[in-house]
């Protein structure tokens, strides 16, 4: 789903080519309380960042967690939103609020119901 997907930027009409590359912890790399999942954007690298207390909120929420798959499907979705709503192509890193992760979250996990291929998203005791 938004793994690997097509998007035409709102201000150019560029077509550009978004692909997953990596989803790493950025407690230890920036220092920061947050999971960076990296795009490559027509070739250049782009990070979104999803707060840690976004999997508390969803696991208070749901009693499920959010996955490593389920992770990078709500950071390309975010990032498809930016670029079809003029996202400054200069930056390289957008942060996400736990809101925002939920909503997307819900996004996609309708959107993957519709298509039959939901992601796994397993209760953990």
């Amino acid at each position: 789903m938004y793994e690997d997907f097509q998007v035409t930027d709102r201000w150019s009409g560029e077509v550009l080519h978004c692909a997953w590359k990596g989803t790493i912890v950025a407690i230890a790399t920036r220092h920061a309380d947050a999971v960076d999942a990296r795009f490559e954007v027509n070739g250049r690298p782009m990070w979104i960042a999803l707060p840690c207390a976004a999997w508390q909120a969803q696991k208070e929420r749901s009693g499920k967690v959010i996955t490593d798959y389920l992770a990078a499907q709500i950071a390309g979705r975010y990032l498809k939103q930016l670029i079809e709503e003029g996202y400054d192509a200069r930056r390289e890193v957008y942060t996400m609020s736990v809101d925002e992760v939920l909503t997307h979250l819900d996004a996609v996990l309708a959107e993957a119901n519709e298509l039959g291929e939901i992601p796994a998203v397993p209760v953990i005791a």
